[in-house]
């Protein structure tokens, strides 16, 4: 497993903020072709196909997210982990969707109840 530094890690989050750009657009577009589908209002963004399309893009995204050594912990709103140490002490630097940068961390122990802001 790769440890980031946090510069390292947020030159990551930097690169990949195009895609998670993305991901948060097609979230959206799925679930509102997700809820006319079942019965909602109906939506100018198509039906089956192109919420199947979605789901595929989205899926795709997940993989490469992984494949970066990232750990994607929420959808909805993202949540991203870049494993970590700091003193010696295994954490997770983390990215909460509607963070203007990287500046948390927790114990891995602890999850995101024990988020501190990086020193």
């Amino acid at each position: 497993m790769a440890l980031f530094d946090p510069d390292t890690a947020r030159a990551e989050l930097a690169r990949l903020m195009p895609m998670l750009d993305e991901f948060v657009a097609l979230r959206a577009d799925a679930a509102e072709l997700a809820a006319s589908l079942d019965d909602g209002p109906s939506t100018d963004l198509g039906g089956l196909p192109e919420l199947k399309a979605a789901q595929a893009r989205l899926d795709e995204l997940v993989t490469r997210i992984h494949e970066s050594g990232i750990q994607l912990k929420g959808y909805a709103p993202l949540l991203l982990d870049f494993p970590s140490e700091l003193d010696g002490v295994p954490v997770l630097l983390c990215w909460l969707e509607g963070d203007p940068e990287l500046a948390w961390y927790h114990r891995v122990d602890l999850g995101f109840p024990g988020r501190r802001r990086l020193p």
